[in-house]
C-alpha cells in the first residue's frame, strides 16, 4: 500500500478526479481516498512517481506520506 498526502483535495468532485488519475496508472489497485486527512491509500504494483505525475497533470500537486 502507497499512502500519498493530497492537500489540495477538498470535495466530492476533487475525489472523484483523483481516484480517476489514479486508476489511469497501470498497477493501481484499489483507491481510497480521505477527504478529512487529505491523503490517499492506493493498494498495487505501481510505482510512487508515476502516481504523483497523474495526480500533478490532473492539478492536484501530491508527495508521498509517511
Amino acid at each position: 500500500m502507497t499512502r500519498l498526502s493530497v492537500p489540495d483535495m477538498s470535495c466530492g468532485h476533487c475525489k472523484a478526479s483523483v481516484e480517476a488519475a489514479l486508476a489511469s496508472v497501470p498497477g493501481t489497485g484499489a483507491v481510497r481516498v480521505d477527504l478529512a486527512s487529505r491523503t490517499v491509500e492506493v493498494d498495487g504494483a505501481a510505482a510512487i512517481p508515476a502516481l504523483l505525475s497523474a495526480l500533478d497533470a490532473a492539478g492536484y500537486p501530491a508527495s508521498a506520506a509517511g
